[in-house]
């Protein structure tokens, strides 16, 4: 799923693991859209993330999950 923000930036729904996920990413956890605001390494490659809501959510190495995230495109 692609589409047009109102800010220009463009949205893409992609498969994230604790390697490349990002902050700023949204992922859907619960029926909720969840905005990452910070992330901690953890080891064996799992990382926490921390949402803007207060939520944590720990990714072990092989977890898979949906994002959307926001590319600028100039």
């Amino acid at each position: 799923m692609k589409g047009r923000t109102p800010s220009g930036s463009l949205a893409a729904q992609i498969e994230i693991t604790s390697a490349d996920v990002r902050r700023g990413d949204v992922i859907q956890v619960g029926g909720r859209p969840c905005r990452v605001a910070d992330l901690v390494q953890l080891r064996a490659g799992a990382k926490r993330l921390l949402f803007e809501s207060g939520e944590v959510l720990t990714m072990h190495a092989r977890s898979r999950l949906t994002a959307l995230r926001l590319t600028r495109k100039w």
